[in-house]
């Protein structure tokens, strides 16, 4: 079932306050299963679970003002990234606010000042969208909330509208709103799961799961050569995209019953194998691309080598990007620890990591 939240009601009147802030700090997120192809406004052609990360994060503070006498369909903008004016990026919010206004008429009577920064590299493969775009929809709705009370949004229902308006900014950003893991996109062993928004899954999760390391190694920092929404485009005339969507909702099948039953692995052969498709994907789009890179595919590798000889069940996953996930147990983390040490960070770019994990979702601040 369709979901609208258009609502032409939602405009500020004199008893509302004239100014103020709100401030959220949102993770990125890990797919699992990969969303990679996309229809109408940031639908989902195969559906997707990921990882809630924790220490990579986007923190976001959204400050407004009342425009005196203006009830007017315009968005003032000001952007303020890691204290930089970054005009692409302006440009782009100031976009998506613009297309929320049917939703928060509100928006177009207010000046807005956005002031935001990661916790990582920005477009390197880490999602960088996900936490951006979710964090600006959990202020969002939370200004709707101050504003207008909306009694009847109750925890559940404002997660739930936020992973919607998080959506609409960015596909993979509407997992970004729930703790430890998410599904988006319609499946049948999923209750509740839909297009147009994620919905948890930490209850169904098995505790091996829920204390799961995660060791993020920076291969390149720099800026992707073919960007994220680029290569959801080249998966419309994509020659396997058919396949890769069947492929994909099956997989999402087998990954459930892993996920409940701790069963690591199954969950190394999903993931791994997710990783590699996708980035086959890449490699097979008209025109071809590649975004791992030398020292990637060493990594790869070792991470193989070092599981088949220690018998600890680490395994990577990448984004779209040459930048690693090492997926491990948390309580085998000093032997994955003195691993990396000696054969992952020597590869990375200046020695640099994250030393993350399953998180615990997004926190107002």
């Amino acid at each position: 079932m369709s979901v609208s939240y258009e609502n032409s009601q939602l405009i500020l009147n004199t008893s509302h306050p004239t100014q103020g802030s709100v401030s959220w700090r949102s993770p990125s997120n890990l797919a699992l299963i990969k969303y990679w192809g996309k229809h109408g406004r940031q639908m989902p052609r195969n559906p997707s679970v990921s990882i809630t990360l924790d220490n990579a994060y986007t923190e976001t503070t959204l400050n407004y003002k009342r425009r005196a006498g203006v009830t007017g369909q315009q968005i003032s903008l000001k952007l303020v990234f890691d204290g930089r004016v970054e005009p692409e990026f302006t440009a782009r919010m100031a976009k998506f606010l613009g297309s929320l206004l049917p939703i928060y008429p509100f928006l177009g009577q207010l000046d807005l000042e956005i002031d935001t920064f990661n916790s990582f590299p920005h477009s390197s493969g880490i999602a960088s969208s996900a936490s951006a775009m979710s964090a600006m929809a959990l202020c969002i709705v939370s200004l709707e909330r101050h504003f207008f009370g909306q009694a009847d949004l109750d925890e559940g229902a404002f997660l739930q509208k936020a992973s919607y308006i998080a959506r609409l900014g960015s596909g993979s950003a509407c997992r970004s709103v729930y703790p430890v893991m998410a599904a988006w996109g319609q499946h049948g062993d999923i209750e509740g799961s839909s297009d147009e928004y994620a919905v948890p899954l930490a209850e169904m999760v098995h505790e091996h799961f829920r204390q799961m390391g995660n060791a993020i190694l920076i291969v390149n920092s720099g800026t992707k050569a073919v960007s994220s929404s680029a290569g959801h485009e080249l998966m419309e005339q994509h020659p396997y995209a058919g396949v890769r969507y069947a492929q994909a909702r099956q997989r999402m099948g087998q990954i459930i019953p892993v996920l409940q039953q701790g069963d690591w692995d199954g969950f190394v052969q999903l993931v791994e194998d997710e990783a590699l498709t996708l980035h086959a994907l890449m490699m097979a789009s008209r025109p071809s691309y590649i975004l791992m890179q030398p020292n990637s595919l060493e990594l790869i590798q070792r991470i193989r080598n070092y599981r088949k000889e220690s018998g600890i069940p680490i395994c990577f996953s990448l984004d779209a990007g040459p930048n690693l996930h090492v997926l491990y147990p948390q309580s085998e983390k000093d032997k994955v620890r003195f691993f990396l040490e000696e054969q992952a960070f020597p590869l990375c770019e200046r020695g640099e990591w994250i030393d993350d994990r399953v998180g615990q979702g997004p926190v107002e601040i």
